[in-house]
């Protein structure tokens, strides 16, 4: 009996050092994954340069200074709501004052300097706001949401 007693024994310990080993693998896929995404997330979805490091570690990147050595790039964003002027220099970006299409009107609008620059615009049923930043030195729309305002006929 003791043989038997062993045999099986030994088996288990088999079993429990497999399942052991699937753990820890599935812990480090998991591990790699969150990881991946936490360091090429943004750039993949086209939301900034990846650890720039002008904006590393930085709590207020308000008071960025471009490079004078980075060449400047002017765009439009242009939407429903108007257009609204920007410009990069590396990862710094300026706003100007927004030109709103007709039945708009710009509740508020950053200039900068900053990483990004925010501008939000409403009519009379929708709110939108529009997210800018630099991404490769040239301004990138960052998100755009649209909401529909509360009706006001209480």
């Amino acid at each position: 009996m003791t043989g038997q007693g062993s045999a099986g024994s030994t088996e288990g310990r088999h079993r429990a050092g497999y399942v052991l080993v699937w753990v820890v693998g599935a812990i480090a896929a998991i591990a790699v994954g969150v990881l991946a995404v936490e360091i090429a997330g943004a750039g993949l979805r086209d939301r900034g340069p990846v650890g720039s490091s002008d904006l590393v570690g930085r709590e207020d990147p308000s008071d960025l200074a471009p490079d004078p050595d980075d060449p400047k790039h002017a765009d439009t964003i242009t939407g429903d709501y108007g257009e609204f002027d920007v410009e990069c220099q590396g990862v710094v970006i300026r706003g100007f004052e927004p030109r709103t299409a007709p039945g708009w009107r710009t509740v508020t609008f950053e200039t900068g300097p900053d990483d990004d620059v925010d501008a939000t615009f409403e009519s009379a049923d929708a709110i939108i706001e529009v997210e800018i930043y630099c991404n490769g030195g040239r301004p990138t729309l960052a998100e755009e949401e649209v909401g529909t305002r509360p009706d006001t006929d209480d």
